[in-house]
């Protein structure tokens, strides 16, 4: 096949006599060997042809001295035996500057400026460069600069960081008539200098009553906007008595060490701790621990601040706290590792007008409950304001609760688990209890309970208890002689575990019943039976015989008859005594 026009076909310099073009191939012609194609460079202008002899793959270039010519014409041709194909470029060669990397860096560099320094090759061409740094987070800055020196260049980096590495490298270009970067010059990793610690130690406290005084635990940790600025630091911790003045007493520590104890008395105490590399010291942190005395101990109690539940989510703790504008910041503490001692102590700082905090830790884990102290700040000196617990998810309870007393009765049966814990040893907050219970081998349907579905579609009767702190409950109108299962369950916001194991208790019999039978059967059968046997006795004493008149010794008396009546004349009776009720029948008898 005929060879390809080539494409892209442009030339530039590097020193304003040895031009170089380049071109691509195009397309395989399948010849080889002699017939392969052939390139040729000829310029118009000054009539030369340069053959081109390298061989080229994908990209072509030919090199050839132009002197002091400008202005070029250069056509470029490459042909074979079945045809040829041209192209063209025309340039001023002061518009085609390519000029060669810069070499040999070198700097000269303070705690917070660095000045570059470079070589290059193109004498007497007035180049534009640029400096590449790359900053310790990864970030890319470019800073631009003329350069009109015949041996060297130079830029100054300023507004740098203290000890710390930087990354440089410099291409330039023409100044004048900008046709394209140089190659990069090779890296150069620079340290700027030591310089006194910038910013303040982040610092706390925690503090513990203790015979006499105090044990004061201080904790310090490089505040973000810390910088050590040096290769090595130490830190050195002063307390002393804010009230008489006398003298400091001072510690040291090697880096290593981020938390120490000292011992106080029950006075006022000004406390210190200074970050401090081989330069200087950092500006001092401030710890003022009032007198331990009076109304001053509420700093230190958390004994009277109730203890309020907050919630977890996915991402961390939500606290929030109520606005007090007397405060300059507010600390939140916490512990990481409740269970163990240290527990890791952390806590966080937030400015005045902050009422809320998402509080997030990779050591948070799920069924682990988290105390948050907070406290407000004023002039150096911490106040305890609210307590929070919660958890960054709650869980089932880790066992369920013991019934360690059965009272029944042959209706009724009362529960008791008052030792259950309720306390942060759990996985979650106890809301309550519920009380599962059913007949042997049957479904349960007490009145006043709720119905619960076992997986094996067994039916429970469930009562729920709200408060997590009543630990007794009582069962009502369970049938007398009969056999029961039942179970105690605490729950959490995080459920209740599945019920495995039950209790068996059986109802004692009902004594009323059998009372109630000696009344209504037994006691009226043997009344019969008495009455049966001694009736006689019984007629006597309930039926006596009436007796008649006429048989009376009251009528034996001589008779004298009214009709067929007979009539006693008072002169025939003897009266034993004699009574007059009134004058009136005086008179009349």
């Amino acid at each position: 096949e005929p060879p390809d026009t080539p494409n892209d076909f442009s030339c530039q310099t590097q020193d304003m006599r040895i031009v170089t073009c380049t071109w691509s191939r195009g397309g395989d012609t399948y010849l080889y060997g002699r017939h392969s194609p052939k390139y040729t460079l000829s310029e118009e202008f000054s009539q030369k042809t340069v053959p081109c002899t390298e061989s080229c793959s994908e990209q072509c270039s030919c090199s050839w001295d132009i002197g002091q010519q400008r202005i070029c014409n250069i056509t470029v041709t490459v042909e074979n035996p079945l045809g040829k194909k041209t192209a063209t470029d025309v340039f001023d060669v002061t518009h085609r500057i390519y000029p060669a990397a810069p070499f040999q860096l070198w700097e000269q560099c303070t705690d917070t400026e660095i000045t570059l320094y470079w070589k290059h090759r193109n004498k007497g061409i007035e180049l534009f460069c640029q400096t590449e740094v790359i900053q310790p987070d990864g970030k890319v800055q470019l800073h631009n600069s003329s350069d009109a020196q015949l041996h060297y260049a130079s830029i100054t980096l300023s507004g740098l960081q203290p000890y710390t590495e930087y990354t440089a490298r410099v291409h330039c270009g023409a100044a004048k008539h900008f046709w394209r970067w140089s190659e990069w010059s090779e890296a150069q990793t620079i340290r700027t200098k030591e310089a006194s610690p910038s910013g303040k130690l982040d610092i706390w406290r925690e503090i513990t009553p203790v015979l006499g005084g105090r044990n004061v635990t201080l904790f310090w940790k490089q505040a973000p906007s810390f910088r050590a600025n040096g290769r090595s630091i130490s830190y050195e911790v002063t307390w002393e008595k804010v009230e008489d003045g006398s003298k400091p007493e001072s510690i040291s520590f090697s880096a290593i060490y981020n938390s120490t104890r000292i011992s106080i008395d029950n006075h006022s105490y000004r406390i210190s701790i200074m970050a401090k590399n081989n330069v200087n010291y950092s500006l001092p942190s401030v710890l003022i621990i009032p007198r331990a005395t009076g109304n001053s101990r509420i700093i230190f109690s958390t004994e009277e601040l109730k203890e309020e539940q907050v919630n977890g989510t996915d991402d961390g703790i939500f606290i929030s706290w109520e606005l007090r504008h007397i405060y300059d910041s507010y600390i939140i503490d916490w512990c990481n590792f409740p269970m163990l001692q240290p527990c890791d102590l952390q806590w966080k700082r937030f400015g005045p007008n902050n009422s809320s905090a998402l509080i997030s830790s990779a050591a948070f884990v799920p069924g682990v409950r988290y105390n948050f102290h907070i406290y407000g700040s004023i002039a150096n000196t911490a106040f305890l304001l609210e307590k929070k617990t919660g958890y960054l998810r709650e869980l089932p309870p880790l066992f369920d609760p013991i019934v360690e007393k059965v009272e029944l009765t042959f209706n009724a049966v009362t529960l008791s688990w008052d030792s259950y814990p309720t306390n942060e040893s759990q996985s979650g907050f106890v809301r309550g209890y519920h009380v599962y219970l059913s007949p042997i081998r049957e479904d349960c349907s007490l009145k006043g309970s709720k119905k619960h579905v076992l997986p094996d579609d067994s039916v429970l009767c469930k009562y729920t208890i709200g408060n997590p702190e009543e630990k007794r409950y009582t069962v009502k109108h369970l049938l007398s002689n009969t056999k029961y299962k039942l179970v105690v369950k605490a729950y959490t916001g995080g459920g209740e575990t599945p019920i495995v194991n039950f209790i068996y208790i059986d109802t004692p019999f009902n004594s009323n019943t059998l009372y109630l039978l000696v009344l209504l059967v037994i006691v009226p059968s043997l009344v019969a039976a008495i009455c049966c046997w001694k009736m006689k006795w019984v007629k006597e004493c309930c039926c006596p015989v009436i007796p008649s008149p006429n048989k009376s010794k009251v009528l034996s008396f001589k008779e004298f008859k009214i009709g067929s009546e007979k009539v006693l004349k008072i002169s025939d009776c003897i009266p034993d005594m004699l009574v007059v009720d009134s004058k009136a029948e005086a008179q009349k008898l």
